[in-house]
């Protein structure tokens, strides 16, 4: 495994080369430069290019063997395999102690790749140099601004940290990131993994302080035994998510073609992850809900869940939700009810869902959830209704009548009530240390309305439905009772 100082080379360098630089604005090594450029990285950029061109503002120079010792930790690379052994005695020449390559011809193309890729490695290895890739698709650390990637988003920041197999998945986990303004610290795709794999990325952000969460991507797994061992290593720090392909026969028949993957028992490695204390999650978007929970949510101390509502509906189903899960829809205790009954009138639910049933006026919502999370047999909240006072306040906003008639004052009205609101869910949560998930498809539906984006505001999720809210809570008590049963800290 690289070691920590090739590690932060990688994802905190002083400086940059792009190797294999070019003006073609289709090429990887201007798309590459670009992004590099575009996030803003704060550190030193320098290119390589054969004919000296000056690309993006930056003067290239034809080798790396031109640029000045000691200022540069990392090289993108972008030029054909062929070139890069010597490339690499150059880099290590230069004091340059990490390099991503995006270059194919390795691993992914025979028996003749097979043999260039081991004695890349072997060559790394005796240079002192962590080689990422190659085949991959680029690396990003926001706590540096540094996004270098072939393919976009350049993600906010935040504190998951991820790595895949797949180049693709990285970018799908960081596009939910900017849809939902969950950040991440560092991401990378592994490539062919030929020196560093997912589960060495994974055991760095265990003792990374800027990443809170590991997210990680799998199709195949030479040693599943080992790979798990390594996570649960990283389960007892901070909680680990993963997401694997090839769990029925047909995703192993696309794995193989994908990644030459083996096939694997899928339940034996259920199993092993529940084990392992591993976050299992079986899509892409339960992946990274998962993952956006840990990273913005307090653990729960116990699975006793109260759901608020502000319709009947929503309740009963979410209820049905926690009742295929680990979560318990806990009843109400007579002191609480008591406390409740003075806020709202006798018609509401009186049990757990809370139905508040219209009865709210200007605080009533912020002052319930204030009693329920604060009750000492609730572990954790989920909050439904957020938005629909400024649904149809954009109604009345985008109608004819607007702003007579009063309409004006009321839209206003509305809108503030609802970031009142999501804004209540965070700070009460902050307060009891329980979480509070909020849930309304207009989170995706309408992401302006202001209900949504104040949630997003206070850098937390806004559950699409209320079963997406359901399963990542339960994912965060399962590792929460893994780490209690351990008696990890």
């Amino acid at each position: 495994m690289p070691t920590s100082e090739q590690f932060r080379a990688l994802f905190e360098p002083r400086g940059v080369v792009v190797a294999g630089a070019s003006s073609h604005p289709g090429k990887f090594g201007f798309v590459s430069l670009h992004n590099l450029l575009a996030a803003g990285y704060a550190g030193k950029v320098f290119a390589t290019n054969l004919n000296g061109e000056e690309i993006l503002g930056v003067q290239t120079v034809p080798s790396i063997l031109d640029l000045p010792e000691g200022e540069v930790d990392l090289a993108f690379v972008c030029t054909p395999a062929a070139t890069n052994a010597q490339l690499l005695r150059d880099c290590a020449a230069r004091g340059i102690r990490a390099a991503f390559l995006t270059s194919a011809g390795y691993g992914e193309a025979g028996e003749e790749g097979k043999r260039a890729e081991t004695e890349l490695v072997a060559l790394a290895e005796e240079l002192g140099i962590l080689v990422a890739g190659p085949n991959g698709q680029g690396v990003v650390s926001t706590p540096v601004d540094l996004c270098a990637q072939i393919v976009a988003p350049n993600p906010p920041p935040g504190r998951i940290g991820v790595a895949s197999q797949s180049g693709n998945f990285v970018s799908s986990f960081m596009n939910l990131g900017v849809q939902t303004g969950i950040g991440f610290s560092r991401g990378v795709s592994a490539g062919n993994a030929a020196m560093v794999n997912v589960a060495d990325y994974l055991e760095f952000y265990g003792d990374d302080d800027a990443t809170a969460v590991g997210l990680a991507y799998v199709e195949g797994l030479t040693d599943g035994r080992a790979f798990l061992e390594r996570l649960r290593r990283v389960a007892e720090r901070k909680p680990v998510v993963l997401l694997k392909g090839g769990a029925t026969s047909g995703g192993q028949r696309a794995a193989a073609s994908h990644t030459g993957s083996l096939a694997t028992d899928d339940r034996v490695f259920d199993g092993a992850c529940r084990q392992a204390g591993v976050t299992r999650a079986a899509t892409v978007e339960e992946a990274f809900e998962a993952a956006a929970t840990f990273a913005t949510q307090p653990l729960p101390k116990g699975n006793r869940v109260v759901v608020l509502t502000t319709a009947g509906g929503w309740g009963v189903v979410t209820a049905d939700a926690l009742a295929r899960t680990s979560l318990e829809l806990v009843e109400l205790p007579e002191d609480l009810l008591a406390q409740i009954d003075t806020k709202l009138p006798p018609r509401w639910s009186r049990n757990n869902p809370v139905d508040l049933a219209g009865g709210e006026t200007r605080d009533t919502i912020p002052e319930v959830m204030e009693m329920v999370a604060s009750h000492p047999d609730v572990d954790a909240v989920i909050y439904l209704g957020l938005g629909i006072q400024s649904n149809q306040a954009k109604l009345m906003r985008n109608g004819r009548f607007y702003p007579d008639h009063g309409l004006e004052r009321i839209v206003e009205y509305h809108e503030r009530q609802d970031r009142r609101f999501a804004e209540a869910a965070a700070e009460i949560s902050d307060r009891t240390g329980k979480p509070i998930l909020t849930a309304t498809e207009l989170a995706t539906a309408d992401p302006d309305n202001p209900g949504p984006a104040a949630v997003r505001a206070s850098g937390r999720l806004c559950y699409p439905s209320s079963n997406r809210a359901v399963t990542a809570l339960d994912h965060m008590w399962r590792y929460a009772r893994y780490r209690a049963r351990r008696d990890l800290a």
